[in-house]
């Protein structure tokens, strides 16, 4: 068995949500696993696994927009605390006598392989874009070619990538895996149903969203809003995971922003999905775009009462798409994972002798 380092990115939940069932496998196999992260990675991982805690490099946000030259700036500002961290994940990489280093997006244990000659394994939905052949509108080059730069420096050099896709792309970098997207259990073994409500979430209030939705004629359950109770066609929730879980098993299509595990988990469950991207987070746009392009869901930058009108008068086109959905679980990508640990391995247990 291996011991492994394996890094989370904390920023949002969708990293902490996927590496927890990778986790929960190599635990499982047998291998000593240690866990890196920040923020919600750490929050939501630190009670089922061993996890310590890193500086977490972080997107910088102006009115709901992502602001790259910030995104740098602020980094390049707090490169000292990355540096400590870094340091300190060293040492304790050299402690636990690592053998092998998987990220999930999160820089620093790709450094900490780096520093001490160990083979890097990528999982993560974001090599979608620079390692394999994608198209997506022309005017978002300048966002893609940031977005791009991004996943380079966060995960240089790596020795084997595990992209999730919830579209088949055609891969043109060596040592490029395409799998089905990876989804929590609760996913995989729920039982959707078609009920009466649009679930519609957002991460901030919205109350111009409030507002056009108030004027469509249908049913809406509301979380992300600030506020509790009914009002008109719109109930609105406070945060629950396992109220959440329910009411998108349940509901009639999804109105959101366009994050990687919420499309994907609504497009397993057979969901119509119309999206609203975060500005300039490249990576929602592509998103949005390869939902729409695949027509599982639409996409607008902002909705208006004619936008989200439409998107319900085509939701019996985006269900019949939806039907011919690839739904599979985990164990194809799992597998390969544990191909590659045993690729990566080997050789070096083999050289070191017992131990």
């Amino acid at each position: 068995m291996a011991n492994i380092l394996y890094g989370v990115n904390g920023e949002g939940a969708g990293h902490s949500t996927r590496s927890r069932e990778v986790l929960a496998h190599l635990v499982k196999a047998g291998h000593n696993v240690h866990v890196a992260s920040f923020d919600r990675g750490l929050q939501n991982l630190r009670d089922e696994f061993d996890v310590t805690e890193i500086y977490g490099f972080r997107f910088a946000y102006v009115n709901n927009r992502v602001r790259y030259n910030r995104t740098i700036a602020k980094n390049l500002f707090t490169a000292p605390k990355a540096a400590r961290s870094s340091h300190h994940l060293v040492k304790l990489a050299e402690e636990w006598k690592i053998d092998l280093v998987i990220t999930d997006f999160e820089p620093l244990t790709c450094h900490v392989a780096h520093r001490r000659h160990l083979p890097v394994i990528t999982i993560d939905n974001q090599h979608c874009l620079t390692n394999t052949l994608v198209s997506y509108p022309k005017e978002f080059r300048r966002d893609a070619a940031a977005a791009k730069l991004v996943c380079r420096l966060m995960t240089p050099r790596v020795d084997a990538s595990l992209v999730t896709s919830f579209f088949v792309p055609k891969v043109k970098k060596a040592k490029t895996f395409i799998f089905p997207p990876i989804l929590r259990q609760e996913i995989l073994s729920a039982k959707p149903t078609e009920g009466n409500a649009i679930l519609v979430y957002v991460t901030s209030p919205a109350p111009a969203l409030a507002k056009t939705l108030a004027g469509v004629r249908a049913e809406f359950i509301a979380y992300g809003f600030g506020r509790e109770g009914r009002e008109a066609n719109i109930t609105y929730k406070k945060p629950s995971i396992t109220g959440f879980l329910a009411d998108l098993v349940a509901a009639k299509a999804i109105i959101a922003n366009a994050g990687f595990s919420l499309v994907t988990e609504a497009l397993h469950l057979g969901k119509p999905y119309l999206a609203v991207p975060v500005a300039h987070q490249f990576e929602q746009t592509f998103n949005a775009y390869w939902l729409q392009r695949m027509e599982y869901g639409a996409w607008w930058d902002d909705l208006n009462k004619e936008r989200v009108e439409s998107f319900l008068y085509n939701l019996p086109l985006y269900r019949e798409k939806l039907q011919g959905y690839p739904r599979q679980g985990n164990d194809a990508i799992l597998a390969k994972l544990d191909s590659l640990i045993e690729d990566f391995t080997a050789p070096r247990k083999r050289a070191a002798g017992p131990r």
